[in-house]
């Protein structure tokens, strides 16, 4: 039975990718052709994509990028869509599919162990010592982490290296690193490792896949995501905690705006009554690719 309701898919992979310029006009017009909105990078490193459509298109456009061997056993996430959460189509060729500005790495090789969901599940109610270190950026972290979050005050993604010294004391400790959907990670650990690292993991696809798997548990509050949802729960939750508050009164809320007052705007936690009142500089967030 065919149905309207819309999806929204996360997917990455490092990967060569010898003509980035035609995988990108090749899947522009197959994402076109399906009615898909969203946005894929593609660099010589790999592609790093999320679309929304209905079941049925999104469901077809799984089947044409897993018909590429390179990309047969590729990891897709799932969430529910709105069918507004992308206002177009963008497919783009960049230098890294994630930008972290710390050269080439051999990532199939360099990055860390991946530590599955419910491994980590585990290494909670077992009390094992460790810390988790998450690579987002700050307004990300600010209404959804980890028990025992280390945040390491990242504007940017790109930001991650010269914040290594404030990281030091970590280098001998258990870490294992989070983000969205783990692409981050996988890159972000390779630079770790070479700074002298030296047990550290990454969460086996994300924190995507572990509220997936274990909703409502050890991560609290919601995900932030990058398109017009700007929240997910990814899958219902009876009981959830709100952890994030609201930047002007401190009020518990998962509400973001864009606050204008600053340049370049950031993306702020604020809640209804005071988005009315402090409504001369802030308005909806809206995700800008």
């Amino acid at each position: 039975m065919e149905t309207n309701e819309y999806i929204v898919i996360l997917f990455y992979k490092f990967i060569d990718i010898a003509d980035p310029k035609a995988f990108v006009e090749a899947h522009r017009a197959e994402c076109a052709r399906l009615g898909l909105k969203g946005r894929m990078l593609v660099a010589a490193e790999g592609i790093n994509g999320t679309f929304e459509g209905t079941r049925a298109s999104v469901d077809a456009y799984k089947a044409f990028l897993h018909a590429d061997p390179r990309f047969s056993d590729i990891k897709i996430k799932e969430s529910a869509g709105t069918g507004v959460a992308f206002p177009k189509l963008k497919i783009k060729v960049r230098d890294e599919v994630v930008t972290l500005g710390a050269g080439r790495f051999d990532v199939a090789k360099e990055t860390a162990a991946e530590l599955p969901a419910a491994e980590l599940q585990k290494w909670y109610e077992t009390g094992e010592d460790f810390v988790v270190l998450d690579l987002r950026n700050d307004y990300e972290i600010a209404s959804g982490k980890f028990e025992g979050t280390i945040d390491p005050g990242l504007a940017n993604f790109r930001d991650l290296p010269k914040k290594l010294d404030e990281m030091k004391d970590l280098k001998n400790k258990k870490v294992v690193t989070v983000c969205t959907g783990g692409i981050r990670c996988e890159k972000a650990t390779c630079l770790l490792k070479r700074e002298g690292f030296t047990d550290v993991y990454q969460l086996k696809d994300g924190i995507h896949t572990y509220m997936e798997q274990f909703p409502g548990e050890h991560f609290k509050g919601t995900l932030f995501v990058f398109d017009d949802r700007m929240t997910t729960d990814v899958v219902p939750i009876e009981k959830k905690d709100i952890i994030g508050s609201c930047t002007f009164c401190g009020v518990s809320t998962e509400n973001y705006c864009s606050d204008d007052s600053v340049r370049p705007s950031r993306k702020v936690l604020c809640c209804t009554d005071c988005y009315a009142v402090e409504a001369s500089h802030l308005r909806q967030a809206v995700f800008v690719a």
